[in-house]
């Protein structure tokens, strides 16, 4: 499983992430218990990988909870500048 960018999971629906995180979740619980039975895994960045994507999903329904609107990089760094010049 590649790193999936945070651009291309915000375009998924909600219903879309669930299936990704749980998808995910299973595939890094088979990888932590090939390791805990004394297994190799094929790509040793595997498991850190699928944990941050685990981390960016959960971040992104976090954020749609809240009602929080990203667009991209570009609008929060001009964000933080507004931000910056008002302090």
């Amino acid at each position: 499983m590649a790193i999936i960018k945070k651009s291309k999971l915000r375009e998924f629906s909600d219903a879309e992430l669930s299936k990704k995180l749980i998808e995910l979740q299973k595939e890094l619980n088979a990888e932590r218990g090939l390791l805990a039975s004394g297994g190799r895994t094929s790509n040793p960045g595997k498991i850190r990988q699928l944990k941050i994507t685990i981390a960016r999903i959960l971040t992104i329904m976090h954020e749609r909870k809240l009602g929080i609107k990203r667009k991209n990089a570009e609008g929060e760094a001009s964000a933080k500048k507004e931000v910056k010049a008002v302090a």
